[in-house]
């Protein structure tokens, strides 16, 4: 009898071994106690940001199927794809003949829609308990991005150039494009970045009427570059969609006057969605920002510039805006009564006036010089400007009409605060100068035609 038991304990053991299973006190296997077959490792898998409708890179876990001799069936939530090869990709798969195995799942994550998932993969076979795998995700927009200009060289001198331009290839439908932004990375020569904050902007051209239509401002930190900021100044272009598509004439300008100047890189990400419209058309309404002197001139006679228009409507608009960019200029006197000269450091509250009616008003004030990250800067960067500071974009302006004007006209006027110049500053810039770009938007959810301006 000694024998014989000694001969069972034996087999009893190897056989726990062999199928990795637990004995009961009674030296009897147990199926409910079975804990290694189909348990994952690991038990969660996390994908965190992936854009919609592309993969992430695969991830996977795996189990044993000791003891197992069913199929084993595997099933994903929708947005989440299963391989047992790393190559085929599926929502479902079933293993059969794996007894024994040590198995590899990999896992993709391709959402559909925005926001976060959080789901489970099961892991069942005939008679054991089911297994599941915590998969987690975030659905985010998917981006397109074109890199325009790279490193274009901006400097005054022989053989420089302020300017560049060139054609890029971008985005070729936008009627599914929600948001376009442009960023605009300086880097300094060989040599060092120009000494000044100096006047800067980048300009798409109509191919309708050649004209250059300013999308994004930005004046240029003092002797450094913005690498504090990671990809750069952030300006919402999306109202220009309709030009930022298919082949694009580009313009970077940078207003420097030294010959060591300023390396200019930009590009664009263009954001799938669901746009408030799928059509946008826009037109100039008052352009003169060619560079900081040669805006309006403030205070003294400028019968010269233009400031009142007449805007005719497609008859399909269903929504209008006024987008408007502006710097003021100059030291010229007198000084308010906080010792601050016009226009670059003078605060003055301007008019939007629709059919002679005050509608918008825009405040030129502090907008936070000191808190701007490309610092510590050279210069006098921290003290706050007129509505704009050295090393950071221009604000865009933004005036939503109430009346879409469908298919009627509206008088347009651009207003400045009443002030004079008396011409007594004590250096040469006697002037004051405001540099002013303001476009009309039309939107609607039919193919739409570009507002008339008179």
């Amino acid at each position: 009898m000694k024998k014989i038991s000694y001969y069972f304990l034996s087999s009893l053991i190897l056989y726990c071994v062999l199928f990795n299973v637990s004995c009961t006190s009674d030296n009897s296997p147990s199926e409910s106690e079975s804990v290694a077959p189909l348990s994952p490792t690991p038990t969660s898998l996390n994908f965190q940001e992936i854009m919609l409708n592309t993969f992430s890179v695969a991830n996977f876990f795996k189990f044993s199927s000791t003891g197992i001799t069913n199929d084993i069936i595997i099933n994903s939530p929708s947005a989440f794809l299963i391989s047992s090869d790393n190559s085929t990709y599926t929502n479902s798969i079933t293993l059969s003949n794996t007894a024994n195995q040590n198995i590899t799942i990999y896992v993709k994550f391709a959402p559909t829609e925005l926001g976060s998932v959080d789901e489970l993969i099961t892991i069942n076979s005939l008679n054991r308990p089911q297994k599941t795998v915590q998969v987690k995700g975030i659905g985010i927009p998917r981006v397109y991005n074109y890199q325009t200009f790279l490193n274009a060289r901006s400097a005054f001198g022989a053989g420089l150039n302020q300017t560049n331009t060139e054609t890029f290839v971008m985005h070729n439908d936008v009627t599914n494009i929600e948001k376009i932004y442009a960023y605009i990375k300086l880097k300094c020569p060989t040599g060092g970045c120009n000494a000044w904050d100096v006047f800067a902007n980048i300009k798409v051209k109509d191919p309708q009427t050649n004209d250059w239509y300013e999308i994004a401002r930005y004046i240029t930190p003092y002797g450094k570059n913005n690498e504090q900021v990671s990809r750069g100044f952030k300006v919402d272009v999306t109202d220009f969609k309709s030009l930022l598509t298919g082949s694009v004439e580009l313009k970077s300008f940078v207003e420097v006057w030294g010959n060591d100047g300023w390396l200019v890189s930009v590009d664009f990400d263009y954001i799938e969605g669901t746009p408030d419209y799928k059509y946008y058309a826009v037109s100039s309404v008052v352009q003169y920002n060619q560079n900081s002197l040669e805006g309006v001139v403030y205070g003294e006679d400028a019968s010269a510039f233009d400031l009142t228009k007449t805007v005719q409507i497609p008859s399909n608009s269903q929504a209008t805006s006024l987008r408007t960019v502006i710097t003021g200029w100059g030291h010229a006197t007198p000084n308010d009564p906080d010792g601050r000269p016009c226009a670059e450091w003078c605060y003055r509250t301007h008019k939007v006036k629709i059919n002679s009616a005050d509608t918008f008003s825009h405040y030129l004030g502090p907008i936070g010089c000191n808190s701007n990250p490309v610092q510590p800067q050279g210069g006098n960067w921290s003290p706050d400007r007129a509505g704009w500071c050295p090393g950071m974009g221009v604000p865009v302006r933004t005036d939503n009409l109430t009346n879409s004007f469908a298919g009627q006209s509206f008088d347009f006027e651009y207003e400045f605060e009443h002030w004079v110049n008396d011409l007594l500053s004590t250096n040469s810039n006697i002037h004051a100068y405001y540099a002013i770009s303001t476009f009309v938007v039309v939107k609607s959810d039919t193919p739409i035609v570009k507002p008339t301006v008179n």
